[in-house]
């Protein structure tokens, strides 16, 4: 079957690439109490930061422009959190094989789908570029954490399709964020929208995760079904009240595959880029788990303007 490339073409749907897989065992008391729940002063205090993250998205779509570079958007990002009185949660975090990240956002320009640094794309944004940022604060103790991508000049077909994917996929998998679901529901409502109903692809083993006072922690929430049977054990676990998660579908044009491109020896170099240089996009939406439903804390990212002229 044809794959499409960066380059314009239609789209063919298609079944999803794995099956789909029977929930996991039931998980036990012992794993459920890891996934923290909420109070409803901490959610209030989670919807306070994201609020932080809706906003410097919102100042971003106003002042993006064609040839401005990663490094001058960094420092935009970095004076405007200051004075919001919040701070990257995403400059110098640390994880295990990498160096301290390294910029204020993760900026990720075309083929790079997510953790793109400040200083790894040099050249100046032009007509055409696919821009993914990913903004994290920290504010008053809490995190808020979530990502959009904007396109200079009008999308291209490919394009337009990509972010079509990106915001369903995302719509209809919150819509399944409810209590007493499973957490393979999200990422099968997810993976069917991305591959059969727009014919592109969901980034492979990358995914949501929980957070609250720290950047990251449970659950791991895939954006499609496992790739083996013995992947992703807590796949049948359920959400409860409480639960506070940021999903984010990755979605690329040609493969779900990925790779890194160290510029070092060490292999620890942040940006991960689509296998075959496709385009790709990122949203990412923070959301809290209620009685009867869900509560999106950065629903106000529906509206950016994020087709930069």
């Amino acid at each position: 079957m044809h794959r499409p490339s960066h380059h314009d073409s239609a789209f063919v749907a298609r079944a999803p690439r794995v099956a789909p897989l029977a929930p996991g065992p039931a998980p036990t008391l012992a794993r459920m109490s890891s996934v923290p729940r909420l109070s409803k002063a901490d959610a209030k205090a989670a919807y306070d930061a994201a609020q932080r993250v809706v906003q410097m998205h919102e100042k971003l779509a106003a002042w993006l422009r064609s040839g401005t570079t990663l490094a001058a958007i960094d420092g935009f990002v970095a004076q405007s959190l200051s004075e919001m009185h919040c701070r990257s949660c995403f400059k110098d975090y640390k994880v295990s094989g990498h160096p301290p990240f390294p910029s204020h956002a993760c900026l990720s320009v075309n083929e790079c789908v997510v953790h793109g640094t400040a200083g790894y794309y040099r050249a100046p944004l032009k007509q055409g570029d696919v821009l993914k940022i990913d903004i994290g604060v920290f504010y008053k103790g809490w995190v808020g954490d979530a990502a959009w991508t904007y396109v200079f000049g009008e999308p291209s077909p490919t394009v337009a399709n990509l972010m079509k994917a990106g915001k369903e996929s995302l719509k209809k998998g919150i819509a399944e964020l409810r209590p007493g679901n499973p957490y393979l529901r999200w990422a099968e409502v997810v993976q069917d929208c991305v591959e059969v109903e727009h014919g592109v692809y969901c980034i492979e083993n990358w995914g949501g995760h929980g957070y609250g006072r720290t950047l990251h922690g449970p659950p791991h929430i895939l954006n499609h079904r496992p790739l083996s049977g013995g992947s992703w054990p807590e796949r049948g676990h359920l959400w409860h009240p409480g639960n506070l998660v940021a999903v984010e579908p990755m979605i690329a044009a040609g493969t779900g595959r990925t790779t890194q491109r160290p510029f070092n020896s060490k292999l620890t170099d942040w940006p991960v880029f689509v296998a075959d240089g496709s385009l790709s996009v990122h949203y990412e939406h923070d959301v809290l788990i209620t009685d009867d439903g869900q509560k999106v804390l950065t629903e106000g990212l529906e509206h950016l303007k994020d087709v930069i002229s």
